[in-house]
């Protein structure tokens, strides 16, 4: 029984641990269209604290985004890195702020020997980052956040180590 209630403590703190240091008993992953209008949420995460996602695309799921942040109060800081199989990679910093559980960020890459940015919209939710998807600008010729989609890219937390 001691060794049973042990495990079940374990397994409990190692699920916390891995959802930014805070309990959650939501494990619904769906975004919800209400979600997405979060500000100052009870649920918002928990700040001073480095979080890790990546999400896998593709036929073989061989395409692989990572995306590492860092919230020091709103402030947002932190690195992603699109990485397609055989294709030109897109590798840059991030900087934004926290609003709830929405970051807005702008993304400066590298990508083909240049430098680009493109502002990005990410909501934490337990543990998985979902960011609005992109959109073609034909006037640009240049992709940009679709501000009016949901948050449909869902990134899965991972170690940062």
């Amino acid at each position: 029984m001691k060794f049973q209630l042990g495990f079940v403590s374990f397994i409990a703190l190692t699920i916390a641990s891995c959802s930014g240091n805070r309990a959650t008993n939501d494990t619904d992953t769906t975004i919800k269209k209400e979600d997405t209008a979060m500000a100052n949420a009870p649920d918002a995460p928990a700040v001073n604290m480095e979080y890790c996602f990546y999400a896998t695309e593709g036929s073989a799921n061989q395409d692989t985004t990572k995306v590492n942040l860092h919230i020091n109060g709103n402030k947002v800081t932190g690195d992603m890195d699109w990485l397609p199989k055989e294709k030109d990679a897109r590798k840059g910093t991030l900087m934004g702020n926290l609003t709830g559980n929405v970051i807005k960020a702008l993304w400066t890459y590298g990508q083909e020997g240049s430098t680009d940015t493109l502002s990005v919209e990410f909501q934490l939710r337990g543990t998985n980052l979902a960011q609005k998807p992109y959109k073609y600008d034909t006037k640009t010729g240049k992709q940009q956040t679709n501000n009016a989609a949901d948050y449909s890219v869902i990134y899965n937390m991972k170690n940062c180590r």
